[in-house]
């Protein structure tokens, strides 16, 4: 299932899209378990993959369809296994915005992700030494304290290991003390020539020093070095919570679209 909607998430990807096969890699894999809360569908036509879905118990749908009666289709599924509460599409993907608009959902207020990219051409160095992960509880301790409370465990991460297109080089750690002080997961889609950073953490005993700063340079260079010409990363774009962007824009990424967020409709 994962690949089928790997291939046409590879297929549709631009700077602003919502989705990149990394994405999908990690939020299906980071957790272990939960097959029963994320029900899942692809739509094929003329033996293509056209269309996927992906609920998240128990109101949430996330999508990628070709065009908008495609997206529609997701969408009528989606009432058809829960009672709908909300979709997130991108701003930059308007045949989403108008098959979710069809159905009666209405933006709303609230936190919401930007979608940042930069080019690789002329990338900073990383200032602390960064080196591939080896030591995976670390690196899975770090996630849980950086990211606090956290449902990522071994077993879920040697997971996300096993999947496509998961490579260890990409997996980035600075250590403090023997131990994985920040992190950086970046993956590549070859086709595209595009890396997504996801995710990025820093231990909090271990923030304000520039590590996450290195550990995403160093995946960088590295992705970079096997073929990448763009790189993207989605942090959150409300006042809420400003550093992560803040960080991102410092190593010169810049907007391109944000996530639209809606609900259900009250009448």
């Amino acid at each position: 299932m994962i690949e089928a909607m790997q291939e046409l998430t590879s297929r549709l990807w631009f700077p602003g899209a919502r989705w990149h096969i990394g994405d999908l890699a990690w939020g299906l894999r980071q957790h272990t378990g939960r097959e029963h809360e994320w029900p899942t569908k692809v739509w094929r036509s003329g033996g293509e993959v056209v269309a996927w879905g992906w609920a998240e118990l128990p109101g949430h749908l996330n999508l990628q369809a070709v065009d908008e009666q495609w997206a529609g289709e997701v969408l009528d599924w989606f009432a058809s296994v829960t009672e709908p509460e909300g979709v997130v599409v991108s701003s930059a993907e308007p045949h989403l915005i108008r098959a979710v608009e069809a159905r009666g959902f209405v933006q709303e207020d609230g936190p919401f992700f930007l979608h940042l990219v930069r080019d690789l051409e002329a990338l900073p160095d990383p200032e602390t030494p960064c080196h591939p992960v080896t030591d995976v509880a670390g690196r899975v301790r770090a996630h849980r304290e950086a990211f606090y409370p956290s449902r990522v465990t071994e077993e879920s991460y040697r997971g996300v290991q096993g999947t496509w297109p998961y490579r260890r080089e990409l997996d980035v750690v600075a250590e403090k003390d023997g131990e994985t002080a920040a992190y950086c997961l970046a993956w590549l889609d070859e086709a595209r020539k595009a890396a997504l950073i996801e995710p990025v953490g820093t231990v909090p005993d271990h923030r304000g020093r520039g590590l996450a700063r290195d550990v995403c340079l160093a995946a960088l260079h590295t992705a970079r070095d096997l073929g990448a010409e763009i790189a993207t990363v989605s942090p959150r774009g409300d006042d809420a919570w400003p550093i992560p962007a803040r960080l991102y824009r410092s190593l010169g990424f810049t907007q391109v679209a944000r996530t639209v967020h809606y609900r259900v409709g009250r009448g």
